[in-house]
């Protein structure tokens, strides 16, 4: 019950400690989690900037609706979707699965061929659907990374992605921004760190089905 009691301390910071920063290897920890997410067929069509700049972070409030966490917060963690998931894009997976497990070609070849096939007769509108789901599955996972390490943090959807993507040379990368992330320490005079969590009884939001 310790993991849920470090579910219960997080919640979405309103006001940051601008004055703390994360130290580095909290910072790598993040890294590493965005980097074990699981995803759709292992593909990992995202990728994540990590920003630590408060010249950039100021001027990414404006594109934030106004939101402070973005310049307060020791570190904004941008999650990025690839613009392009081709063929050359999953040919370049299992090659990557070849070079770590040793697999035979043989072995791979059909379910690299059917992937191919399949993304092949997607709309691109639906490929940039499919790769934002992957976003939202990095995202829970480091917000539950950032409870167990007590990290704060603030999810945001709220933003401008075509602005932070020119701020932060995302387009130059094949990239389009998603989902923002500010993490870092919360304000002794946030008050929200104060106030109960707000969710349903667990009756009404968990279905039991036993033999």
């Amino acid at each position: 019950m310790e993991s849920i009691a470090h579910l219960k301390w997080r919640y979405a910071v309103k006001k940051f400690d601008s004055r703390r920063l994360l130290p580095n290897e909290k910072v790598e920890g993040l890294k590493h989690a965005f980097n074990l997410t699981a995803t759709s067929y292992g593909l990992q069509p995202i990728k994540m900037v990590v920003l630590q700049n408060k010249e950039i972070q100021k001027k990414l409030v404006s594109y934030s609706y106004g939101q402070r966490q973005v310049e307060n917060a020791s570190h904004v963690l941008v999650i990025c979707i690839e613009k392009k998931i081709d063929t050359a894009f999953i040919k370049q997976y299992f090659n990557l699965v070849k070079e770590v497990r040793g697999t035979e070609e043989t072995i791979l070849k059909p379910f690299e061929d059917t992937l191919v096939q399949d993304f092949g007769k997607k709309e691109t509108e639906e490929i940039k659907i499919w790769a934002t789901n992957q976003a939202y599955l990095a995202l829970g996972n480091l917000l539950s990374y950032c409870a167990l390490e007590e990290i704060d943090s603030c999810p945001m959807e709220g933003f401008v992605p075509g602005e932070y993507d020119k701020i932060l040379g995302l387009g130059k990368m094949g990239l389009t921004s998603v989902l923002v992330l500010p993490v870092g320490y919360r304000s002794k005079s946030d008050p929200f760190s104060k106030m109960e969590k707000v969710r349903k009884n667990i009756e009404e939001s968990i279905i039991e089905i036993f033999d």
